[in-house]
């Protein structure tokens, strides 16, 4: 469906969390998307004119690493061999195969968005907004270029922001050296674990209270292997006289806390590495040119030669990992490009604050304005090829002048003039030529390019024509002529309604979305934010392709199909957050499913052989690749899919609907569409209508407020267990009566059509399907108006609560009726009763109640092969009868006629016994920690489970044993 502004409609507004064009889509955004999707239907069903805006992101770090990784493996490569416009030029390539792959992949999974406005972050429109907003901070002071410290990736050679740094637990080292104090025999010891980093050492730092070292505090000492004398300053912030020695080395230029301290005792900043992480000429040329990690070594065996080394502790190192390419970073001290954070965070902070933006689950927020709180300035400069180019313009030798006198009539040009006297220019439109101010001034742009979220933080306006404000942005790359001289998209569908997204980005891009929206529309963005959980593997470990134990929902939608992959995915979005997914592989020769373990996840062997895995079957024993690894395939050996048992979940409800769906409609033959009266009403019409309502206003506020599992709940209660298992299992008498049918067909069909636009927008494929079917049967229908169906269910509307319908007296009762039938039901498994065996009913009760079971003393009848003989105050126990309780009723169920009752007794007697073995085998299965603690959690979980079972199962059968006299 379109989605187009109309002033006779609300909109609701979702703008999808970007895909990066790096690869294929994984469970994450099959979660993501299935949520959007929800929505987004479910609100077109309300009448709403529900936009959904499609698109990718040019992720400027990943798909730069992606691009020259496989180069370099495919062709021996690095970027600096094919050059800047080369390597672009690649990656342009590379995005259009991803991006169409991406949006294939979401249009399987069902997803409705209007398609022709799908956005790229460096697509025209797009680029302008970027532009625009630099121009505007540049402009309002808010941006700005500094020497400060950021995490440095030497793989990449790139600023990577602290949100794309994880940390590993590694092996590693302490180790204790001294430095000899000047003019002095004493010496002072401290420890690191990066003896490298002495190299750019500025300050030995002690505690000022640290009686051991006070009478050094101002003194100097001298760093032995570039000889250089640095002083020994007291700093209460970073020493710690409990810890250590209580001295600590200073590097200003590799290490955050150093940093803080040189910037606060104004200590020289010493920078040692070189952009590949190489060690630099500042260091020393004995050091020059070598690795950090060599020179570590280097270090520490000069420092020992001297006789400056201690000792060395084998210790735990929590060592800071750059995201993208996996490998270690440094702090680094480098010339960046800064956004001020401080009043834009503030802005971002109170829209939280005053209630404007609301987090679901609202535990979120805190995450959001703890780190805005912060105010952190945001380094928006990275030294990458692929993305937004910085439109900044250098020139070292104009004058102010010469800048009046070429652009001193321009809005749309600024400048400034740098602490070296230098100028910056930059241009909101286009970019500036570099004989642009004439003579022999020469301008040269920025070679860095902005970071990745800079653009995205931009998708809400930006994607609807912002800056533009007189014509509409284009649709399909075409211009858009229907905007009447405004753009009617940006003021109709901003701000948005709803972002639905993880909380791995609430601080990447969630708030920084806010911000930018408040500075650059003057409003927020979206007024919710959804929060939805992360799927881990069966080990609970994040899925990733780097660990190879990402999913393929491809691989669930071939195996499982699309409706019940979105709706299993639909039944894990709560406020837990964290789903375990246990996968195993289909083994490609024989089917035979093969549980996943850890040392499946592995990356790919160094003797470049595929990774494969042997099937369990004896009977098949073939090996096969499969598709977690992170490898790429051979052709040449069948894969084995990804499959997951929780599926089945959607499965069996898809296949349970349309069963359901089928035989209702197989009893649609002669139907005919009428007013039904509410004389024509029988009581299963009147509870399933008001179970109906009753779903329909719990489903409207379970999606209003983002409880997607619990509405998954409550539509599939609904469906598998009062429409399915009872409303039509109760009608089949009226349906072969030919004066009770018409009422019945009517009632059903009204029933079926609720049902499925309630479904819709869970499981849009299989209810399209019945949509057509049930409207060749009955065209037109409806309980008080009939009327012609919508040609589709994805324009039909949303089901209105009728309050008219709904009682709770009469779903009260047949709660009562349904645990009557269920224990019924109960007692014929328990000793062996089969179906079709007439029972006899007795039922203690008030006289209420007893009038009541009269009433519909035909459904036990239909439903249950039981008569009600009794029911009242004064009903006693039949001898030999099996009975059971409610609250406010006793039932008793008379046995003698319908089974031997000695004979029942043995057997009964024999299954206690056998139940007894197995609980006092898993009993102590679950005693032994050799057990518990070493086989798989699903094994011991599983054993657990049957223990519950087994132990339910057979205080039943001793219950039954009692009441027949054993």
């Amino acid at each position: 469906r379109l989605a187009d502004p109309d002033p006779d409609k609300q909109q609701h507004t979702i703008m999808i969390p970007l895909p990066n064009v790096t690869g294929a889509l994984h469970m994450g955004h099959a979660l993501n998307g299935t949520i959007q999707d929800l929505l987004t239907r479910w609100k077109r069903m309300q009448g709403y004119s529900a936009l959904w805006m499609p698109g990718t992101d040019h992720a400027g770090i990943a798909t730069q690493a992606v691009v020259e990784r496989r180069m370099f493996e495919e062709e021996g490569l690095t970027r600096h061999d094919v050059g800047r416009e080369a390597l672009v030029n690649r990656i342009w390539r590379w995005k259009e195969v991803y991006q169409d792959r991406i949006l294939n992949q979401l249009k399987q999974l069902g997803a409705s968005c209007d398609w022709r406005r799908t956005r790229f972050t460096l697509d025209d429109l797009c680029s302008k907004a970027v532009r625009r907003t630099f121009f505007k901070l540049f402009r309002d002071d808010l941006i700005f270029r500094g020497k400060r410290l950021v995490n440095w990736d030497p793989h990449l050679q790139t600023a990577v922001a602290n949100d794309e740094v994880f940390h590993d637990e590694v092996d590693g080292h302490f180790w204790t050296f001294t430095y000899p104090v000047v003019d002095s025999d004493e010496t002072i010891a401290f420890s690191t674990t990066r003896p490298e980093t002495m190299l750019g050492d500025s300050a030995v730092c002690v505690h000022p209270s640290d009686e051991r070292y006070t009478h050094l505090v101002g003194r100097k000492v001298r760093i032995p292997l570039v000889d250089r004398e640095i002083p020994i300053i007291a700093d209460g912030q970073l020493a710690n006289k409990d810890l250590g020695t209580g001295a600590v080395k200073v590097t200003p230029a590799h290490d955050p806390n150093d940093y803080a301290c040189g910037l606060r005792n104004d200590l020289e900043q010493i920078n040692i590495l070189n952009p590949d992480g190489t060690i630099n000429e500042v260091a020393g040329s004995k050091y020059a040119g070598h690795d950090r990690l060599e020179v570590r070594k280097m270090v520490v065996a000069d420092m020992e030669a001297a006789g400056h080394f201690v000792e060395v502790e084998d210790r735990k190192i929590d060592l800071a990992h750059s995201d993208r390419s996996k490998t270690p970073v440094e702090p680094y001290l480098s010339d960046q490009w800064f956004v001020k954070m401080d009043t834009l965070a503030q802005s971002a902070m109170d829209a939280v604050d005053d209630g404007r933006v609301r987090f679901y689950p609202s535990r979120y927020a805190n995450t959001y304005l703890e780190w805005l709180g912060e105010k952190r300035d945001w380094c928006v400069s990275r030294q990458l090829w692929w993305g937004h180019r910085i439109p900044i313009w250098y020139c070292k030798t104009c004058s102010e002048a010469d800048l009046q006198a070429a652009f001193g009539d321009r809005d749309d040009v600024a400048w400034k003039r740098n602490d070296a006297d230098d100028c910056w220019l930059i241009c909101s439109e286009t970019d500036l030529p570099e004989d642009a101010l004439g003579g022999d001034h020469r301008l040269v742009q920025d070679e860095d390019v902005l970071d990745t979220w800079f653009s995205s933080a931009l998708w809400p306006h930006a994607t609807l024509g912002w800056p533009e404000t007189d014509h509409n942005p284009p649709l399909n790359d075409q211009p858009d002529e229907s905007g009447n001289g405004k753009n009617e998209v940006l003021d109709f569908f901003y701000r948005g309604t709803v972002l639905v997204t993880s909380r791995d980005i609430i601080t990447l891009w969630v708030a920084r979305m806010v911000l930018t929206g408040l500075y650059n529309m003057g409003d927020i963005p979206f007024s919710n934010v959804c929060i939805h959980p992360k799927i881990l593997d069966g080990f609970g470990a994040g899925m990733s392709k780097s660990k190879g134990n990402g999913v393929d929902p491809m691989d669930l939608i071939d195996k499982y199909g699309t409706d019940a992959v979105r709706f299993t995915i639909a039944s894990f979005a709560g406020e837990t957050q964290d789903v375990r997914l246990p996968v195993g592989y289909e083994c490609p020769h024989c089917g035979e499913v093969i549980p996943q373990k850890l040392d499946h996840q592995k990356a790919k062997p160094k003797d470049d052989t595929k990774p494969t895995i042997k099937c369990v079957n004896k009977k098949c024993k073939q090996e096969s690749q499969y598709t977690s690894a992170n490898y790429d395939a051979d052709a040449g050996v069948p894969v084995a899919r990804v499959v997951a048992e929780r599926f089945e979940y959607g499965r069996n409800f898809c296949n349970k609907l349309w069963n359901a769906s089928r035989f209702a409609m197989l009893n649609l033959e002669g139907y005919t569409p009428g007013v039904v009266s509410e004389d024509e009403l029988q009581l299963e019409d009147r509870w399933i209508l008001s179970r109906l309502s009753t779903t329909c206003a719990e489903l409207t506020a379970l999606l209003g407020r983002y409880q997607f599992d619990a509405a998954t709940r409550v539509i599939r209660d609904f469906t598998w267990n009062e429409f399915c298992d009872w409303y039509l299992e109760m009608i089949k008498p009226r349906l072969r009566d030919e004066a009770a049918k018409p009422a019945a067909q009517r009632v059903l069909v009204g029933v079926l059509d609720a049902l499925i636009r309630l479904l819709a927008p869970f499981v849009p494929y299989i209810t399209e399907e019945l949509w057509q079917r049930l409207n060749e049967i009955a065209p037109e229908r409806g309980l008080l108006e009939p009327a012609d169906a919508e040609k589709s269910v994805m324009i039909a509307s949303w089901p209105e609560v009728s309050t008219d319908c709904q009682d709770k007296e009469l779903e009260n009762r047949f709660e009562r009726l349904q645990e009557i039938i269920a224990a019924v039901r109960n007692v014929r498994a328990t000793s062996n009763i089969p179906p079709n065996t007439p029972l006899k009913l007795h039922i203690r009760c008030s006289e209420a109640i007893a009038l009541e079971m009269n009433e519909i003393a035909e459904v036990f009848d239909n439903l249950a092969k039981t008569l009600l003989e009794a029911a009242g105050a004064e009903v006693e126990r039949p001898e030999g009868s099996a009975s059971f309780s409610l609250s406010d009723a006793d039932g008793f169920i008379p046995l003698e006629g319908v089974i031997d009752l000695e004979v029942e007794l043995e057997r009964l007697e024999k299954k206690a016994q056998q139940l007894r073995g197995f609980i006092t085998g898993a009993q102590k299965k679950l005693g032994n920690a050799n057990f518990t603690d070493k086989a798989p959690t699903e094994v011991v979980n599983d054993v657990r489970e049957t223990l519950v079972a087994n132990e339910k199962q057979l205080a039943s059968v001793e219950e039954i044993v009692r009441q027949l006299g054993g």
